[in-house]
């Protein structure tokens, strides 16, 4: 990555590369480099893959759907987004989940504001190389647990 006073460049081969539920994430932009601002996210998301419900506190998450389709589920109802589609979650926001029902990989761009997100990810996150995907993993009751109270900590 080459950065500067104001200009900061990633080349495709850059960004820290994480599994997380199964979905492959990319980190363009981390909190750490934006002074904790916001955080952008490459989501790569296969076949059935998507988090569980959710909410986030003091986040604006913001998701644009690059390639693919993906269903998003909120307390007001479903939504399918497209290609092109753009959905924003404001701080505070109703709970919500989504995933890919398709049968070819869904690409999104996850914007939040401020960061945090990202950290959470490269907390559970495993490392991965480019256009790799690992099975979600096994959580038991303690495993539960365990990530809630690291998602309580990152908000």
């Amino acid at each position: 990555m080459a950065t500067g006073k104001q200009i900061t460049t990633l080349d495709n081969e850059e960004g820290q590369r994480l599994s997380v539920v199964g979905d492959t994430y990319r980190i363009l932009i981390s909190g750490k480099e934006t002074e904790g601002k916001y955080a952008v996210i490459d989501m790569l998301v296969p076949p059935g893959g998507g988090p569980g419900p959710h909410a986030h506190k003091d986040m604006q998450e913001m998701f644009y759907v690059v390639d693919g389709e993906i269903e998003f589920k909120m307390e007001s109802g479903p939504y399918t987004a497209t290609k092109g589609s753009f959905i924003t979650i404001p701080p505070g926001g109703e709970v919500h989940s989504f995933k890919n029902k398709s049968d070819t990989v869904a690409h999104l761009l996850c914007t939040v504001i401020p960061a945090g997100l990202d950290a959470f990810f490269q907390e559970i996150g495993k490392p991965v190389a480019a256009d790799t995907f690992l099975s979600p993993p096994e959580l038991g009751p303690e495993e539960l647990e365990q990530l809630k109270a690291t998602a309580e900590k990152y908000g």
